[in-house]
């Protein structure tokens, strides 16, 4: 069974958002003010990490770390790196 998860921050005036679909097949996607900016697959429980960056002149690059839980055993997080700060990305209600 697959399940949606959505993060999301306003940050350095840009809307930061990443969606996580967990199941048989996990995937994560960031999006930047509503443009796709990174995707990957994710296998299996764990940490995952994503780089993007922000549009700007010079960009700002970002990462975003993903831990997915071990099958029903908790919920997924999302932390925000961007300018040498982490700051815990707050989920959402579905898009």
């Amino acid at each position: 069974m697959s399940r949606r998860r959505h993060f999301h921050m306003d940050q350095a005036g840009h809307s930061i958002t990443v969606n996580v679909r967990s199941g048989h097949t996990a995937e994560a996607e960031v999006l930047v003010d509503g443009k796709e900016v990174a995707v990957k697959q994710l296998h299996g429980s764990g940490t995952s990490l994503l780089c993007a960056e922000l549009p700007e002149e010079p960009v700002r690059p970002f990462q975003v770390r993903i831990r997915l839980p071990r099958m029903g055993s908790g919920t997924p997080s999302c932390v925000l790196q961007l300018d040498g700060v982490e700051q815990a990305m707050p989920e959402r209600a579905g898009p």
